[in-house]
């Protein structure tokens, strides 16, 4: 038996209070909380309040929780799609010597837009995706990215970026073995690349999606993150159309899946196990993940890719205008409802568009009986069609409506804009004549050396003013005021008159700058 000292003599002992629940006040607390359990997982109750820590409604519970349907998980989808995902390993010798962190390393993208900084964070000697290197002029650089098969016959798809200029390309599968690749074409335009495996004929392939992604539809980004290959993260697509400032094709899928430094050239999947989009870029302040990547279509996938199958490079058509978006100022000084379309700063010489009767100041409003929302999306339209077909556009020409048709011709590689006005056009010349409330001075072009013959240029700004906001700036030339030709200081001030008379709130100029033209709606004072 077991001895049991005891304390009640002991000074510090204090009797025991008594339960503040009772038996009765217990029973009824576990009949609430079996009724509770009840009504969530369905079970019986008793009344007696041993029953609620018994073993047998203990083990009843744990049945019924197993029952509750779980959340679906990825495992089944990146079973099947996992191994059509390559890592993607370069080397090539580096044109030009660079500094440790890659400042001097050439980029393929315009300056200064997303993409170029992109590719300034990730693109250097220190790698995007993963390049490494070291040494000065003349060393190998490698680096790493992401692709995948699209057949089995071993073409498989990247990004431009990943394997331009690169000497030799190797793949390694997701059962590990290494292959060698060649390039077949790349299109810098959309930063797709086409490449082919070799070794086998019996390479697990993916499938590039039919329609096109939901916001808020699951997405799972499989790739070679820092080397790391075979690495699968998932989140959802965030925003669709998105345009980072890359060209006139931007037309990218946010998504939140986190992607890093050797994701470029993966695929994003949906849970179908198809290829709604090639990973390509992600904003990023630190250099990491934060939630923001960028995939480009399937849709454009596709037809680059069968392209680049054919012939190793992109044609696109071409129309031969500079184009800008229609702002609501626009819209106001040209009597439109609704600011929409595709507005043409200036036709090229001898282009389509010329040809056809398009001029400076027309609004492209539809191709082929579809409406343009604005500047890019006219453009995408037209880049997707082939050179040499005919298209049909609605066009607003000074208040009408009118249809012009023309064949598209083949975009140019590059793209050359002469400059007519020299930075040092304005020395020797007068100051010129002030345009009231706008905040310039002005000269006839042909008095200005190297200002042309056509229109007046600006000799001066004041920074406070409308023009300053709207940015002229000096030796711009404005062509053209409300729709006229300008050549003297006088007809500027006359078509602001104009405007003025016919209550409009802003004129629309015609202004050339570095060799591009563009139009700009200057608010005008009433009075």
């Amino acid at each position: 038996m077991t001895d049991r000292s005891d304390l009640s003599n002991l000074p510090s002992y204090r009797q025991p209070r008594r339960s503040v629940f009772s038996a009765r006040k217990i029973a009824l607390m576990a009949s609430v909380v079996a009724g509770l359990g009840a009504a969530v997982y369905g079970f019986g109750t008793s009344t007696s309040p041993a029953d609620l820590f018994s073993s047998p409604a203990h083990a009843q519970v744990n049945n019924e929780v197993r029952k509750v349907e779980r959340p679906v998980g990825f495992a089944d989808v990146v079973e099947r799609v996992k191994p059509s995902v390559i890592s993607v390993k370069v080397n090539m010798k580096e044109k030009s010597a660079s500094n440790d962190d890659g400042d001097d390393a050439q980029s393929p993208f315009q300056p200064g837009s997303p993409m170029e900084r992109f590719f300034r964070r990730f693109g250097g000697p220190d790698g995007m995706p993963g390049l490494k290197g070291g040494g000065g002029r003349g060393r190998v650089v490698q680096g790493q990215g992401s692709g995948f098969f699209i057949s089995a016959d071993g073409f498989a798809v990247t990004n431009n970026h990943v394997v331009d200029g690169a000497d030799k390309v190797e793949v390694t599968t997701d059962d590990g073995k290494t292959y060698t690749a060649k390039v077949i074409g790349t299109d810098q335009r959309t930063d797709l690349a086409l490449i082919k495996v070799e070794g086998s004929s019996n390479f697990p392939f993916a499938k590039l999606a039919e329609g096109k992604p939901r916001i808020g539809d699951w997405v799972l980004a499989v790739g070679n993150p820092f080397g790391l290959g075979g690495t699968v993260t998932a989140g959802i697509v965030s925003a669709s159309g998105r345009d980072i400032g890359n060209g006139p094709y931007d037309d990218f899928i946010q998504i939140d899946a986190p992607v890093n430094k050797g994701n470029s050239g993966g695929p994003a999947f949906d849970t179908n196990g198809e290829v709604m989009g090639v990973n390509t870029a992600i904003y990023s302040p630190s250099g990491g993940s934060v939630g923001i990547a960028f995939s480009i279509p399937a849709s454009t996938v596709k037809s680059v890719v069968a392209q680049l199958k054919d012939k190793g490079s992109v044609s696109r058509g071409w129309i031969g205008v500079q184009i800008q978006p229609v702002t609501s100022d626009i819209a106001d000084s040209l009597g439109m409802k609704k600011a929409e379309g595709a507005l043409v700063a200036e036709p090229q010489a001898n282009g389509p568009a010329a040809k056809a009767g398009i001029e400076s100041g027309d609004v492209i409003t539809s191709v082929n009986g579809e409406p343009v929302k604005d500047a890019r999306e006219l453009a995408r339209t037209i880049g997707g069609l082939a050179p040499g077909a005919t298209v049909k556009l609605n066009v607003l020409h000074k208040g009408q409506d009118k249809v012009v048709n023309l064949t598209l011709g083949q975009l140019p590689n590059t793209i050359e804009a002469k400059a007519d006005i020299d930075k040092d056009s304005g020395k020797g010349a007068s100051r010129g004549t002030d345009v009231p409330k706008l905040g310039m001075t002005v000269a006839p072009a042909d008095s200005v050396a190297g200002a042309g013959k056509e229109g007046v240029v600006i000799t001066e700004v004041d920074p406070k003013s409308a023009a300053a906001e709207r940015g002229f700036k000096e030796g711009d030339v404005i062509l053209e005021v409300g729709g006229k030709s300008v050549s003297t200081a006088g007809e500027v001030r006359d078509a602001i008159n104009t405007a003025r008379t016919d209550n409009k709130n802003s004129v629309l100029m015609r202004v050339k700058s570095g060799g591009q033209s563009r139009f700009v709606a200057v608010p005008i004072a009433k009075g």
